[in-house]
């Protein structure tokens, strides 16, 4: 095995994922709930981006229900960047079998 050959490609891969990471930096990820009612835009670091709110929730009386629309938005766009994070990753990685739960 050489070495060198190893640890030079270690260093391409290294680099390659430094650039992925910067590229789901900059993309965008939209959820939404209560059938497209609210919607929530986050960056692929996970920073939210936008919320969005359909007029007809607009309603004094129904706090709670907006309120639990918008964590649910929340939580389908960071579901959604980190679906496409991990698509990525694994391009990246060239196929490369990682463990669950590791990230760079």
């Amino acid at each position: 095995m050489d070495m060198k050959l190893l640890m030079q490609q270690a260093q391409e891969m290294q680099s390659k994922i430094q650039k992925a990471q910067a590229d789901l930096s900059s993309k965008e990820f939209e959820g939404d709930s209560g059938g497209g009612l609210i919607k929530a835009i986050i960056s692929g670091s996970g920073e939210v981006k936008k919320i969005s709110i359909d007029n007809s929730l607009i309603n004094p009386n129904e706090k709670d229900v907006l309120e639990d629309l918008i964590v649910a938005a929340i939580n389908s766009a960071k579901k959604n960047a980190d679906e496409g994070s991990a698509a990525i990753m694994k391009e990246v990685a060239g196929g490369v079998n990682l463990p669950e739960g590791f990230k760079f």
